[in-house]
């Protein structure tokens, strides 16, 4: 069983950043591609950034392209969310999620929640006006 704990969250003024880390519970994170979603209050879960398994390949979000980076450390078994120039429509809970992947699918990313068999547990991040 795969356990993500993310954290990082927090109250930032708009056109802050924040660095938020998902830490998986096994040494075998490098077997599965990644993702983030959020969920504003009162909204439903929606996606945010996907990293593949290897390769580096990333997908974005219309509304976060040019402001966010998903990233991953394999030798730390941790995925990062690096949120720059932040806005006040980004406040939401911010949930990590992992999907195993077989070796002939290392570059695909996956943008739909129902692609993941693991998530986390959520952080909240705030982002005043």
């Amino acid at each position: 069983q795969v356990q993500l704990v993310e954290s990082g969250g927090g109250l930032v003024q708009a056109g802050g950043s924040l660095r938020l880390s998902c830490k998986a519970s096994i040494h075998t994170f490098n077997a599965y591609a990644a993702g983030w979603f959020r969920q504003p209050s009162g909204k439903e879960r929606e996606f945010v950034a996907a990293l593949s398994r290897s390769n580096g390949v990333t997908r974005y979000t219309d509304s976060v392209k040019g402001r966010f980076t998903i990233s991953r450390d394999n030798a730390e078994n941790t995925v990062y969310l690096q949120m720059n120039n932040l806005k006040p429509e980004d406040s939401a809970v911010y949930y990590c999620a992992a999907k195993l992947v077989g070796t002939l699918l290392t570059s695909r990313v996956y943008d739909d929640s129902g692609s993941y068999g693991y998530w986390g547990q959520g952080t909240q991040v705030t982002v005043s006006s």
